[in-house]
């Protein structure tokens, strides 16, 4: 059985938070989870996030792959690079886990001036 770490979604229409899960990778977003590693709250300014360290730690060791969006939460976090420091065998005492996310500016439209419409 191939573990994955990814989203679930939960909550109201439009107003959706989601749990950290390891979940078998043939399953659907909504089915039945093996564990739940923390949740992630988008709709709160900034981002909230829980993230229960040890059964991530033990799911990573044992195989299990994540997702790109889950990927990311833990870096934001720190998650990860509190892992691979696990792993190389150093200190990791002092190192605390964010629990928000802060928000990554939007990208402006630029405005066409009247030479690029005239030459299009």
């Amino acid at each position: 059985m191939a573990l994955k770490i990814r989203l679930r979604r939960m909550g109201a229409k439009k107003k959706p938070f989601y749990r950290i899960v390891a979940i078998d990778s043939r399953k659907a977003r909504e089915g039945r989870f093996v564990d739940l590693l923390g949740w992630y709250n988008p709709i709160e300014r900034p981002a909230k996030v829980k993230v229960y360290e040890e059964k991530v730690y033990k799911h990573l060791d044992a195989g299990a792959q994540f997702s790109e969006t889950v990927g990311s939460i833990f870096k934001n976090v720190g998650l990860l690079r509190k892992y691979q420091m696990m792993k190389k065998g150093e200190d990791v005492t002092g190192i605390e886990l964010a629990d928000t996310i802060k928000e990554k500016k939007k990208k402006k439209k630029k405005k066409k001036t009247a030479k690029a419409e005239k030459a299009e």
